[in-house]
């Protein structure tokens, strides 16, 4: 995990002195994820169990605008060719 002090650093862009939205998070709702790490160790892709650590900020206004966010992984873990998959965002 992260250190407070990195976390509290990180959670500034979502404050009004920055104010970014987080495009995924906004889209997902209150859920686990959307993962986009995993380790190559264990079962952790094919269970899900990653970390979000790649992520598509934008102003508010853009935000709005924002239709669909996806995380482009791959199908399985043996067609994986990374262990991040990137945040694809819709906007109209």
């Amino acid at each position: 995990g992260f250190l407070p002090e990195e976390r509290a650093y990180f959670d500034r862009f979502f404050s009004e002195e920055i104010g970014y939205t987080d495009v995924a998070r906004k889209l997902a709702g209150d859920v686990p994820g959307p993962y986009t790490w995993w380790s190559w160790r264990g079962q952790a892709f094919d269970n899900d169990s990653g970390w979000r650590i790649d992520y598509q900020l934008a102003t508010p206004g853009l935000a709005e605008r924002a239709i669909s966010a996806v995380v482009d992984r791959a199908a399985t873990y043996d067609s994986r060719f990374s262990d991040h998959a990137p945040v694809v965002v819709d906007y109209q």
